[in-house]
């Protein structure tokens, strides 16, 4: 899995030379109030917005790299499922697209369906399934290509404190299976301290501080202690 090095990224109207190195297979959790650029950041690494500065994926630049192509799963904060498909066509579909032989897609659906515990829900449909089961099957359609990294934005909104609990277990222990290089964003910190090997903390576009948990917690710089007070 590649480690990721963010070179003074820059967009419009939101992040301002944003430096970052995450290691191989680091769960990094990006903090900060909503409009801080967390999910903008995610969308740099995808891809999938205009920006300047530089994406390294190991040392290769991404710059020129179309989204497709760089091997990023993107679970993104509003579930988009197909509504006239059930939960197995739903995360099947992406292997579909690239013509994957049909035993292959049996296999491979089947499998991202054991790991997520999600089996009973194959024939559902997204109109009966709850919001928790509609995150479990979107994070399966994240993972079903296999991809080298995994971007993770707000996954767990609006869930009830069980739910979400249950869910934050899991993608710990989907990172620690298959040791994918991941970025998580949220603005809560007990979630932070819950999934984070480090943190890294934005305030109105600007990287402010980065580290391990209990640097972030017991020694933040000035504009992020009245963040913490209010979490």
């Amino acid at each position: 899995m590649p480690s990721i090095h963010l070179r003074n990224i820059t967009t419009p109207y939101c992040l301002k030379n944003v430096n970052l190195d995450i290691k191989n297979g680091e769960l990094i959790v990006l903090l900060g109030f909503t409009g801080a650029g967390k999910s903008t950041l995610l969308n740099v690494i995808a891809g999938l917005t205009e920006y300047r500065g530089e994406v390294f994926f190991n040392q290769k630049n991404m710059n020129n790299i179309p989204t497709e192509k760089r091997d990023v799963g993107y679970l993104f904060q509003d579930i988009y499922l197909f509504p006239h498909l059930n939960t197995y066509n739903n995360i099947a579909f992406g292997l579909r697209a690239t013509v994957c032989p049909a035993d292959q897609i049996t296999n491979k659906v089947e499998s991202i369906l054991d790991l997520l515990h999600i089996g009973h829900l194959k024939k559902r449909y997204p109109r009966d399934l709850s919001g928790g089961e509609k995150r479990r099957v979107g994070l399966a359609r994240s993972l079903i290509m296999e991809p080298k990294v995994l971007l993770l934005d707000e996954p767990l909104i609006n869930l009830d404190p069980v739910t979400a609990g249950n869910i934050r277990k899991e993608i710990k222990a989907i990172h620690s299976r298959l040791n994918l290089t991941t970025l998580f964003v949220t603005h809560d910190f007990d979630e932070a301290r819950e999934l984070a090997d480090r943190i890294a903390v934005l305030v109105k576009g600007e990287l402010k501080q980065q580290g391990m948990v209990d640097d972030i917690f017991y020694q933040p710089v000035m504009e992020i202690r009245k963040f913490i007070a209010i979490n």
